[in-house]
């Protein structure tokens, strides 16, 4: 085994000294040339070629220091690396799932008529654009000061860019690593697509979604003329994060559902209130209240009957008195507990 190992560093020196390539640098007193960069993508593979005619009496390939191939020998212990079976005047090695350990220069030593030769190339290893952090998905309240980050890895340098995506608009906002927003407005609530790239394979894209709370804003709300005996309805409609819960009253007195011939149902932004068998003591005004942790709003809505004279426009947005805002303050203060 000591003689196996003795006689192996012996091989290298004298291989070095044939060819006048120390530490697997073309020498001095022989010819070099240098041929065009090699550039793969991370994961193919690389072919490097030399070309050699029938006066050539030795040829290797080497890798800075190490020996990688002599003739048909293989010195190196790394699979990856394969001698081709090309043609008589071609000395060409593979080098299978390239890396970046595999980047740098290569060298492959000829000897002609007792005279070194040498042609250099050098392998330039690229590596898509990969996003490798990115924030996690936000919620904050309207008002607040948001900062999303979103780092990228790749060769050459890749570039990032920030895409924002709501129901109402899809637009480029900045480019960078970072998206700075101040005073974060509802508005600003939707999808926010971080997209590198380094045209060295498809981009990268990654999305953080942030979410906008605000209080309820009631945006619908209509009064409605129906005939005693017939069926009536009074909605309204309220925008919010987190959604909005629904009271109505009449007065200061709240309505139940299923007490006294109405009906409440809330369906995500919307409530309705539906009497079954109008009567004339139905008539008069009604407030619809939407509330969440953040707030309070409502909505004053009539139920008139024929001939009745009102603005049959939006009803009017309206304070409640204090005895039924009082009750609401309340109520929104234990909700808010939870």
């Amino acid at each position: 085994m000591y003689n196996s190992q003795v006689w192996k560093c012996l091989i290298v020196v004298a291989l070095r000294l044939l060819f006048l390539v120390p530490a697997g640098v073309p020498a001095r007193s022989g010819e070099s040339y240098l041929k065009d960069n090699i550039t793969v993508r991370q994961g193919d593979s690389a072919v490097l070629k030399c070309n050699v005619d029938n006066k050539v009496s030795r040829v290797a390939w080497l890798n800075r220091t190490t020996i990688l191939f002599t003739g048909n020998e293989k010195w190196s212990l790394d699979p990856r690396v394969v001698l081709l079976n090309t043609a008589l005047t071609e000395y060409s090695i593979k080098i299978i799932n390239v890396n970046l350990y595999d980047e740098g220069p290569y060298v492959c030593s000829i000897l002609t008529n007792k005279k070194p030769e040498s042609t250099k190339v050098h392998l330039i290893v690229q590596v898509p654009a990969r996003i490798v952090n990115i924030s996690t998905d936000v919620s904050v309240n309207e008002g607040s000061n948001v900062s999303l980050m979103c780092l990228a890895i790749g060769r050459p340098e890749p570039s990032i860019l920030w895409k924002f995506r709501s129901s109402k608009s899809i637009r480029i906002i900045t480019e960078g690593e970072y998206v700075e927003m101040t005073g974060i407005t509802k508005d600003m609530s939707g999808s926010y697509d971080c997209i590198t790239s380094n045209d060295i394979s498809p981009p990268d894209v990654r999305t953080v979604q942030v979410t906008v709370n605000y209080p309820p804003v009631i945006s619908r709300a209509r009064s409605t003329g129906t005939a005693v005996g017939q069926k009536g309805v009074l909605w309204c409609e309220a925008s919010a994060v987190p959604l909005a819960d629904f009271q109505w009253y009449k007065g200061e007195r709240r309505l139940l559902n299923g007490l006294n011939g109405v009906k409440i149902e809330n369906k995500g932004k919307q409530s309705m209130l539906t009497f079954f068998n109008v009567s004339e003591e139905d008539y008069g005004n009604y407030t619809c209240v939407a509330m969440n942790t953040l707030g309070i709003t409502n909505a004053s809505i009539i139920l008139y009957g024929p001939g009745a004279i009102h603005d049959l426009n939006n009803a009017a947005l309206s304070p409640t008195s204090s005895f039924l805002l009082l009750t609401l303050v309340l109520t929104l203060s234990v909700l808010s507990k939870f």
